[in-house]
């Protein structure tokens, strides 16, 4: 049998660089458990209590995760209005994930940690944060494979017109919602120690979904 090369440079990962990318304390690893297991994953999460620093860092994946899936979106779908990959649109579209979207969920965190506070959760703002954090961060994956599905529609239109009706290819611009939606509630649910996860989703899919319809309107009437 041949064994593999961990010589320097080798192209296999070394047995460090493999626990370091797949080992039990890895992000990946621990994203992928979360999948499973979100409510857990929390809690652990929160036993530790990491730093502010590294909550940071796990909100800015998802701002990049964000930007890639709208970008892919905005340049790669083929549509009449296609926008530049270098342009004012790109470079607007980066400060908003980045700058705007980070304090957006920031402020988000602040909402629904003050309406917890109201119908009893005990769970602190630090507590609220990591759930909400590591939520958009292992939920990330889920919107680039959406905006992957768009891109696929998109050059399926070319040999197959019934991918260019609305009711096909809209859908995979917001259905990474959805896990978006869940995994953040099962956090929060966790975070503010609610024994029940479907108020929290409930009210979350409500909001998620006008802001849907909004979104679909304003796009009907050409405002973007």
């Amino acid at each position: 049998m041949r064994t593999m090369d961990y010589r320097p440079g080798s192209a296999y990962p070394t047995p460090s660089r493999r626990r370091i990318l797949f080992g039990r304390d890895s992000l990946t690893y621990r994203a992928l458990f979360a999948w499973f297991n979100m409510s857990r994953s929390v809690r652990d999460l929160i036993a530790e209590r990491p730093g502010e620093g590294h909550l940071l860092f796990l909100l800015l994946w998802s701002d990049l995760a964000f930007f890639l899936s709208w970008t892919m979106r905005a340049v790669i779908v083929p549509n009449d209005k296609g926008v530049s990959i270098i342009s004012y649109e790109i470079g607007g579209l980066l400060v908003i994930s980045l700058l705007g979207r980070t304090v957006a969920m920031y402020l988000f965190v602040m909402v629904i940690g003050a309406v917890s506070r109201i119908f009893g959760g005990r769970g602190t703002w630090r507590d609220t944060r990591i759930a909400v954090f590591w939520g958009v961060f292992v939920t990330a994956p889920f919107d680039v494979a959406a905006a992957l599905l768009s891109v696929l529609f998109a050059n399926l239109e070319i040999y197959y017109p019934i991918f260019g009706a609305s009711w096909i290819w809209m859908p995979p611009y917001y259905i990474g919602l959805l896990p978006f939606v869940w995994y953040i509630s099962v956090g929060v649910a966790r975070a503010q120690g609610f024994h029940k996860v479907s108020p929290i989703f409930l009210i979350m899919s409500v909001v998620s979904l006008v802001g849907i319809i909004g979104g679909m309107y304003f796009h009907a009437r050409g405002l973007f």
